[in-house]
């Protein structure tokens, strides 16, 4: 098993390959295999891609972002601006009718409200506007409607793990019952319980996922 030491240094390391990661001024301390992220990048698009940097280190067992994003001068926006370009967004790049998903921004952090039909559009949206400039924080809240899956929908979603990646499908429990899916078992690493949590968002009339992952 890596130190704690070894750790570090290979976040560190990793931060650095990424060429999403521009910023030199991000901390890294782990301790008992746990990592914290400190420090001020310049977007929130690099905040995510220093915390999916952080997770993709084998034996990294969770990550504590302590980051807040501080825009250039030149990326600052109003909250109006920001409001308006992500319903733009939402209806020409996502193809959600306006009704269907409520706009709301506070100091550059959008969230969303409402309902659509299936999960690949809630995370599609996300995904979007966490790339947007003047953006620094993304809060969903958009439930899940439509049909709900099968319960057979577990054994559905296992066989999809098992096309992304064996490892991960050979300790990983799936069960539904009313368009919840349940995740169980023990995987070995952070980007593990991220494949895994993909894969069940992926299935059509998901509408929940519960995690009960460990990282051994």
């Amino acid at each position: 098993m890596k130190t704690d030491q070894q750790l570090q240094q290979e976040v560190e390391d990793e931060l650095a390959w990424d060429s999403a990661v521009t910023g030199t001024d991000i901390g890294v301390e782990v301790k008992e295999r746990v990592v914290t992220l400190s420090g001020h990048p310049a977007s929130y698009a690099e905040k995510l891609a220093a915390e999916k940097a952080a997770q993709r280190v084998a034996g990294v067992k969770a990550v504590v972002v302590e980051m807040s994003v501080r825009l250039p001068h030149g990326d600052t926006r109003t909250d109006e601006e920001v409001a308006n370009a992500v319903r733009s967004i939402l209806k020409w790049t996502v193809g959600l009718p306006e009704a269907s998903v409520q706009v709301q921004v506070e100091k550059g952090w959008v969230t969303l409200r409402g309902e659509v039909d299936r999960a690949f559009q809630r995370h599609v949206a996300t995904r979007t506007i966490n790339h947007m400039r003047g953006v620094v924080g993304v809060t969903n809240l958009i439930d899940v409607g439509g049909e709900v899956a099968a319960d057979d929908i577990g054994e559905k979603i296992s066989q999809a793990l098992k096309r992304h990646a064996e490892r991960e499908a050979n300790h990983v429990g799936v069960t539904a019952h009313e368009g919840i899916v349940t995740l169980t078992g023990k995987v070995g690493s952070y980007a593990e319980r991220l494949a895994a949590r993909g894969a069940a968002w992926s299935a059509p009339g998901v509408h929940a996922v519960v995690d009960n992952l460990t990282i051994g």
